[in-house]
């Protein structure tokens, strides 16, 4: 019997496959994101003097939401959070995948050593966060928002930052995102390439 012979995927497909599946991956990120922006925003409020300190911890935020808003309160921001994930993580993968087809130059990706994995790595988060750092920003105001039950949607959030602060508002700590980005990424995607090159030796080891 002869054996299926199967093409790996084009970096186009696999960038494709990243952003579909970042859309089940919001589901599950949204209310933790707003869970941890709410934390955020009172430890900030509570140093500021705005509010009286407090025992604020993830269970006593959970509570508060399910009860003010139910369950589907954890989801205020979901629209944006996809905005975010679906087109972010097609650069995110898009960009491994391409900067490693760059440095493979004909040759298999999985010949690659480690610092050109990181690198690629490091370009991916890179692509990703300039291009979605704005709608970050925006689903970030609108999770926090919520909690007076201020937040306008997504474009009216995105019309009152722009009008009331500025375009650059929406990249306000974009810097530091970055910076954070690249070691982070490329990390993540060293141990992911070597962990799957472990796994797939000891598999075709039986």
């Amino acid at each position: 019997t002869g054996r299926l012979c199967l093409h790996p995927p084009s970096d186009l497909q696999n960038a494709a496959a990243g952003s579909f599946a970042s859309a089940f991956a919001a589901l599950v990120l949204c209310p933790t994101e707003l869970v941890k922006c709410r934390l955020q925003t009172m430890y900030e409020m509570e140093t500021s003097g705005k509010i009286a300190k407090s025992q604020n911890t993830v269970w006593s935020v959970v509570k508060t939401v399910f009860r003010k808003d139910g369950p589907l309160g954890f989801y205020h921001g979901l629209s944006s959070t996809l905005l975010r994930e679906v087109p972010g993580y097609f650069f995110f993968f898009g960009g491994y995948e391409l900067s490693r087809s760059f440095f493979a130059s004909g040759r298999s990706k999985d010949e690659l050593g480690p610092v050109p994995l990181m690198l690629s790595g490091g370009f991916g988060g890179i692509c990703l966060w300039l291009a979605v750092y704005p709608v970050d920003c925006i689903k970030s105001r609108i999770q926090v928002l919520s909690m007076s039950g201020k937040q306008a949607g997504f474009i009216g959030t995105f019309i009152s930052i722009v009008k009331n602060e500025g375009v650059l508002a929406l990249y306000s700590g974009l810097k530091p995102t970055l910076i954070r980005a690249f070691p982070a990424n490329g990390a993540l995607f060293l141990a992911y390439e070597y962990s799957r090159k472990l796994m797939m030796n000891q598999f075709e080891a039986y």
